[in-house]
């Protein structure tokens, strides 16, 4: 704490940070009384470049010593090193007992640390896959909003990141000053963090196109039953070969597949038509009303009504069946 008995949060801005990013932790923990924000960046490496302008911080990484929270906003290029005095800078403060947030690709700056190995993560669904890939002792879980895992905290992209902030606040401080500063900032109050990401789509995209025909006809038949058996058959393959060839082209089973784009394709009729509930049930393929409600909830976080809601365009048409633009 601060001498004046205020929680410093010390916000952290990388080479290329996002404006956003950047601006949500300091606009939402500035405006509290509870909270002392500083923004800080490494000074020795010179000007720190954001969305058209440039950072001026009031302090370097020597901020970080003194910090009770810190928040690494996202950067634009996940692939860009991270100066090893920073993560040296991060290691010292998640030692000496600070509280780490991240906001979208911050989570790149606490997995090159090493503070993420062996923990739950998530950061844009976008980049979620490279960060599985770079660094894959994290459990990356790619569809939530944002974790809570104790001492590091770890969110999705701009709203989630507000999300993620106003639950710190409610987590230190109750749901009366996490509801007082939602209001302030004319923001939903609470996003659960198990709430899944509106990602663009969740069936896996295809790494090689052997197998895009039996894809293609699986697109275009997702309200029938369909059996690893009857598939393989179609495919002119044994069962083994049919899953293996599959798995290696999706990375993904083919009814983990096959599953991801039937809540795709009722995502499509729920934002896009007023066709009731239990018809795009049989539609999808995803079988009764409840079944689907369950899968739906699964992937999504959310009941097929609150997503049409929530995405539903003012002016329904009649959507065609998924295609196989991709080879997927």
């Amino acid at each position: 704490m601060s001498s004046s008995g205020r929680h410093r949060i010390v916000v952290l801005a990388l080479p290329g940070v996002l404006s956003l990013d950047l601006g949500i932790p300091t606009q939402v923990f500035d405006g509290d009384p509870h909270y002392r924000v500083t923004v800080c960046t490494d000074l020795s490496a010179g000007p720190v470049h954001s969305d058209g302008f440039i950072v001026s911080a009031s302090a370097g990484l020597e901020a970080l010593r003194d910090a009770d929270t810190l928040v690494l906003p996202g950067f634009r290029d996940p692939h860009r090193p991270i100066p090893a005095v920073v993560l040296s800078a991060i290691r010292a403060a998640s030692a000496g007992g600070t509280r780490l947030v991240s906001i979208c690709t911050g989570a790149f700056a606490l997995a090159a640390a090493g503070l993420l190995d062996g923990r739950p993560a998530t950061t844009h669904w976008q980049q979620a896959g490279l960060l599985q890939r770079r660094y894959p002792r994290i459990d990356v879980q790619p569809n939530l909003l944002y974790i809570d895992d104790g001492d590091i905290l770890t969110s999705a992209g701009v709203t989630a990141g507000l999300d993620l902030c106003l639950h710190i606040i409610r987590k230190d401080h109750g749901a009366a000053a996490a509801n007082t500063r939602a209001r302030v900032l004319v923001a939903p109050p609470h996003r659960r963090g198990g709430q899944a990401q509106f990602i663009e789509r969740f069936r896996p995209a295809a790494a090689g196109d052997d197998l895009a025909p039996i894809r293609a006809w699986m697109l275009g038949n997702l309200a029938h039953r369909h059996s690893i058996d009857d598939l393989a058959r179609r495919a002119h393959m044994s069962r083994r070969t049919f899953i293996r060839r599959f798995q290696q082209e999706t990375d993904a089973s083919p009814m983990a597949w096959l599953t991801a784009a039937r809540v795709d394709w009722a995502r499509e009729l729920l934002e896009t038509t007023t066709t009731p509930v239990e018809r795009i049930a049989r539609l999808s393929g995803l079988g009764s009303p409840a079944a689907f409600r369950a899968t739906f909830h699964r992937y999504v976080g959310t009941s097929p009504a609150g997503y049409r809601i929530t995405f539903q365009a003012p002016s329904p048409e009649s959507p065609q069946p998924p295609r196989d633009s991709d080879g997927t």
